[in-house]
């Protein structure tokens, strides 16, 4: 059934069968490229004796790929309006569970207790595009187990997460992911193997989990804080930006920065994660 679900006639008749109409709302665009998902599932941990997460399930399409390899699979979708069409679609896998809920609305580290034991447990999905930073936020500040997170996004999300921090492509989020993990672009994905086609291209990035940099941070609330505000005005110097957004003098800044060694006008994305950290740090002892 599954080889059906790359068939767009066959995908567009299922639809129709069900009454099905796509929502803008959620951000819905459906696989239909045969080569994507399973690449998705080998290179996203998709293997005996490991679990998968997977954040809304569209049709099944990567689903399928995914509970054809790994122990256990469990599917978090936010559609009812889905169920009866995944019913016909991958009812057949024993070994996938699908939870009707908001995965902004779980608590992950329960989750994947009750689902996965002490297995090993990674994230796949093909996420809406008006939601990606949001849901990569919960799954990484709620410090669970995860290995990886394998996740499609806009291209242009994918690029920005894989920025070097401290050049002008990168922004606070750029930060944020690459301080719970190490991220890479796996393969670009064209805006043609959806349905409906989307107007932009998409990539697959993949974030393995860890905090190489969690034992230099010594108050993450004020690290980020610092870092949102900082590339909140990222047009201003950061004597400007912090003193604007954090209350700090302005002397207080220029001294922080002038103990980090850094230039009194030195903006927020010119940073390095390194010099961030440094400055946080600088600022906590002022």
């Amino acid at each position: 059934m599954e080889q059906s679900l790359t068939n767009m006639r066959y995908v567009r008749t299922l639809l129709e069968r069900h009454g099905f109409h796509f929502s803008k709302k959620l951000g819905q665009n459906f696989l239909i490229n045969p080569d994507v998902c399973p690449r998705i599932a080998e290179m996203g941990n998709a293997k005996p004796e490991h679990g998968i997460l997977e954040i809304g399930t569209g049709i099944g399409t990567l689903t399928a790929e995914l509970a054809k390899r790994a122990e256990k699979v469990t599917a978090v979708e936010v559609d009812a309006r889905l169920f009866p069409i995944l019913e016909e679609t991958v009812g057949q896998y024993e070994n996938l569970h699908i939870i009707h809920q908001d995965i902004l609305k779980c608590d992950i580290p329960a989750l994947l207790e009750q689902e996965f034991g002490t297995m090993p447990v990674s994230v796949c999905a093909n996420l809406p595009y008006y939601i990606t930073a949001p849901i990569l936020m919960h799954l990484l500040e709620s410090r669970a187990k995860l290995e990886t997170i394998t996740v499609m996004v806009q291209k242009e999300v994918a690029e920005k997460l894989t920025a070097p921090v401290g050049t002008r492509e990168a922004g606070a989020i750029t930060v944020a992911v690459q301080y719970y993990g190490t991220v890479t672009q796996l393969f670009s994905v064209s805006r043609g193997s959806f349905l409906p086609p989307p107007n932009v291209d998409s990539a697959v990035i993949q974030i393995q989990l860890g905090t190489p940099y969690a034992e230099q941070v010594a108050d993450e609330k004020h690290f980020f804080r610092m870092v949102r505000s900082g590339f909140s005005q990222r047009r201003k110097t950061l004597v400007n930006a912090l003193s604007a957004t954090m209350g700090y003098e302005k002397a207080v800044v220029s001294k922080a920065l002038t103990d980090c060694g850094l230039s009194e006008t030195v903006r927020m994305e010119s940073l390095s994660m390194e010099q961030l950290i440094a400055l946080h740090r600088a600022l906590l002892e002022t």
